[in-house]
């Protein structure tokens, strides 16, 4: 039988017993009643005494033995002895991990930021202090940003896609660039992480720099190069055999001056993220223009189409614009064969403009969709030089859209085609008309 069982059992006989006993020692004397009342009566003393010693213990444990009883209460102070044994073993374990967990944290050499459902910071180690300049006594319950108060990392922490870091330059330091990206975890909580990304930003800045002179100390050159090629070609003295290398020279001298233009203009794009105001464009328009420079090539698809779904008009840069549709349609026009077709769409909803450029061309394999607009990133080396292509295109096509609030969308199946799609913000869109416009080969 189980100690608890026997302890009930006797506590039940222990009751039987004073009942028989108040109640004999009451019939003996001629009261019974009188008897038992008083042998309950003093049962009622003793459980309150024994209640009143397991409360003070309870109130003085820390410090206090356990009462010496038997019986029920007994069991019951044991009970909450293994309770309290066992929360002080799990308090004292939970202690040990957040001792670990603040130094393992401590010595990150990344900052962590622990922000509440609003905002508010409730722990941080001791490198996003000194990245963030906070104080452990007065920052701690304070809303993130009203201490960081980049517009960036505001706009930033007020959106629902923390995928990637933003990059800001705090006001009180100098040449310094931190990154910051929100991973949200539990119910509404954040956790933010600081790095300090400067030796990064200098070395891209560098790097800009050094493509930005080399590209236009270059451009000069080839354009005399170009120049008397182009005369030599014109030459009708010139040897035979000499006319192939010739041709081929020029042909070179043309990609070399296509590489050169695309990283000016990449570069120009680069030197500040600013979002460009720019003007109404007629997409209809540009659209028009962009099918006819298709049709002009040597070599293009059977059927080219212009669908303009919407009247629409896009607020941008037009140099930058018709750069980022061009490179589109040409990279579609360059992958797509002679039986092959290609149509451009225009069109507006609740979300936005949305400019696409599908073709049936050769399709591009699941693997390399994420690397498409890397810089010089090429998914097939070969056929794209032999195409005249500089790796250069989608990359613009990145940087225009971002400085326009608007995303670059890839849809490709191996064999069968692919779909770029622009997407625009509704605040870059003039007018909801709409209207239905199709033009063909």
């Amino acid at each position: 039988m189980q100690p608890a069982t026997q302890a009930w059992w006797l506590a039940a006989g222990r009751l039987l017993g004073t009942v028989l006993i108040g109640s004999g020692v009451g019939w003996l004397v001629g009261r019974p009643w009188e008897g038992l009342a008083c042998a309950l009566t003093l049962h009622l003393a003793w459980v309150l005494v024994n209640l009143f010693r397991l409360e003070w213990w309870l109130r003085h444990r820390n410090f206090a033995d356990p009462p010496d009883v038997g019986g029920v209460w007994g069991e019951i102070i044991a009970q909450v002895v293994r309770l309290h044994r066992r929360k002080r073993f799990h308090k004292q374990r939970f202690v040990q991990l957040m001792r670990q967990l603040q130094r393992s944290t401590a010595a990150l050499p990344d900052g962590v930021v622990i922000l509440n459902a609003q905002r508010e910071i409730v722990w941080f180690n001791r490198m996003a202090a000194r990245l963030l300049n906070l104080r452990r006594t007065g920052d701690l319950g304070m809303r993130i940003e009203n201490l960081l108060r980049e517009p960036e990392f505001v706009r930033y922490l007020a959106g629902s896609d923390y995928s990637m870091p933003v990059v800001i330059r705090p006001m009180n330091g100098e040449d310094v660039y931190l990154s910051l990206q929100v991973v949200p975890y539990g119910d509404g909580q954040l956790l933010l992480l600081v790095s300090d990304v400067s030796r990064q930003m200098r070395l891209e800045a560098v790097r800009r720099d050094f493509v930005a002179n080399a590209s236009h100390e270059l451009r000069s050159p080839l354009t005399v190069i170009s120049g008397y090629l182009e005369t030599l070609g014109g030459d009708p003295a010139l040897e035979p055999d000499l006319k192939a290398p010739l041709a081929e020279m020029r042909r070179q001298a043309a990609r070399m001056t296509s590489i050169i233009r695309d990283l000016i203009e990449l570069s120009r794009l680069e030197e500040t993220n600013e979002t460009v105001v720019g003007e109404p464009l007629d997409i209809a328009a540009l659209t028009s223009l962009l099918r006819k420079d298709v049709l002009a090539r040597t070599v293009h698809p059977r059927d080219v189409r212009v669908r303009i779904d919407s009247t629409a008009r896009l607020v941008g840069s037009e140099s930058e614009i018709t750069s980022a549709f061009s490179n589109l349609v040409d990279n579609a026009a360059k992958y797509t064969g002679a039986e092959g077709s290609l149509e451009m769409r225009w069109w507006v909803d609740d979300e936005g403009g949305h400019f696409a450029v599908s073709d049936t061309g050769i399709g591009i394999p699941p693997e390399h969709l994420p690397r498409l607009t890397e810089r010089f990133y090429r998914v097939d080396p070969g056929r794209s030089r032999a195409t005249g292509g500089s790796g250069l295109g989608l990359a613009i096509v990145k940087h225009v859209l971002q400085r326009h609030g608007g995303t670059l969308e890839v849809v490709s199946r191996l064999g069968e085609g692919s779909t770029f799609t622009c997407h625009f913000p509704p605040a870059r869109i003039l007018s909801s008309t709409r209207a239905i416009s199709v033009a063909t080969a």
